[in-house]
């Protein structure tokens, strides 16, 4: 399939910044880096990863006159999974306040390992992009090609492996190698996550419970843990691209719920794997969160895109009104109601009374691209 990338590199690149490119693995990061490279051939490149035992060594050091030393000759200088580089943001802040005219770019699949080592050195010297797998306005398909495929993004995502696969065995086994070799094995890494049969039962807990409130306490019942476990797993799940915590939206409405929260996955892919579970549409009972998963990804996905810097809330009342995606823009509100079928749905009342300037949306099968092309 051909697609080809909203964001790139070249307009996120200025003088005395660092552009640090986050997002799950073997969604395209080093593909991104390496095709900018390639157009910038003239110019004089380093370039490694951060299991380079040199540039672990140069940094680690956090000497200055060796880091110095090293970055004077190069015009670009490009490290990807730099998550893995200790001191990488303290050795990258003397480059560029000695060589502000120099290109530094990075790339992480960890936001919170890679954020833990730019920390404070970096503050003000750096821009950043996040790459997800593909949106649907990402994919050189008209219309009617991209509703032929729904049915596969829904089930099996949109990662570029997958949309390169061909025939369903394919894509379930990368996917479930995606889930069990990149993306757990990188959490299974850090220090504060022992337990691989833990994770794995609070990573469906979240798959089932997609746009439904979910309960920290009802979840480390379940898994037999506390209640701390289960925040600081599903934390290090966010950063990691794997899931996104959506909060209750409320302009302090006494019957609004907003301290609870939803979990959307960044890809429907990844969510059937991590339930074993790639049966057809029609062979399923979760429809309805299959496409409000899908929908709220893309909107996500587009937002990083057009660098809209959307916030994306819910709303619901404790007599059972909701909605099932709040998107603020600029202090204006649209609100979103998910539904597969054409059915007729009514604003809740009490929405509308107190949000008379906000937008209603229904977004079904028939007009989905509309809202995400």
């Amino acid at each position: 399939m051909n697609y080809k990338r909203k964001q790139d590199i070249a307009s996120n690149i200025y003088s005395g910044r660092a552009l640090v490119i986050y997002g799950p693995r073997r969604v395209g990061k080093t593909t991104l880096l390496q095709t900018y490279l390639q157009v910038n051939n003239e110019k004089k490149t380093f370039f490694a990863t951060g299991d380079d035992i040199v540039v672990r060594e140069l940094f680690l050091s956090q000497k200055r006159n060796d880091l110095l030393d090293f970055a004077s000759p190069y015009e670009i200088i490009a490290i990807d999974e730099a998550q893995s580089v200790k001191n990488i943001g303290l050795g990258i802040k003397m480059m560029i306040d000695a060589f502000p005219e120099k290109t530094f770019i990075l790339t992480g699949s960890s936001s919170f390992e890679l954020s833990k080592e730019l920390g404070e050195p970096l503050t003000g010297r750096h821009f950043t992009i996040t790459l997800l797998p593909f949106a649907q306005n990402e994919m050189n398909l008209n219309k009617f090609e991209l509703k032929n495929k729904l049915e596969d993004f829904l089930i099996y995502g949109s990662y570029p492996e997958v949309l390169n696969a061909l025939g369903k065995d394919l894509k379930i086994k990368i996917l479930t190698e995606l889930v069990s070799s990149y993306l757990f094995k990188d959490i299974l890494a850090l220090d504060k996550i022992k337990s691989p049969d833990l994770l794995l039962d609070i990573v469906k807990c979240l798959a089932f419970q997609i746009g439904s409130e979910v309960s920290f306490n009802e979840i480390a019942k379940m898994v037999k843990t506390d209640v701390k476990t289960v925040q600081r797993y599903i934390d290090i799940l966010e950063k990691m691209f794997i899931v996104k915590k959506v909060r209750g939206y409320s302009r302090n409405l006494r019957n609004e719920i907003s301290k609870k929260s939803k979990f959307y996955f960044y890809d429907n892919g990844v969510r059937n794997a991590v339930i074993s579970q790639f049966n057809g549409l029609n062979f399923r009972n979760d429809i309805g969160q299959l496409w409000e998963n899908f929908i709220f990804s893309e909107l996500m996905k587009k937002s990083f895109n057009e660098q809209t810097f959307d916030f994306f809330y819910f709303w619901r009342t404790h007599n059972g009104q909701e909605i099932d995606i709040i998107k603020e823009t600029n202090g204006h509100i649209s609100a979103i109601e998910c539904k597969w079928s054409e059915d007729y749905v009514k604003v809740p009342t009490l929405f509308v009374d107190n949000y008379k300037e906000a937008k209603f949306t229904v977004i079904n099968k028939n007009n989905y691209l509309d809202f995400l092309l």
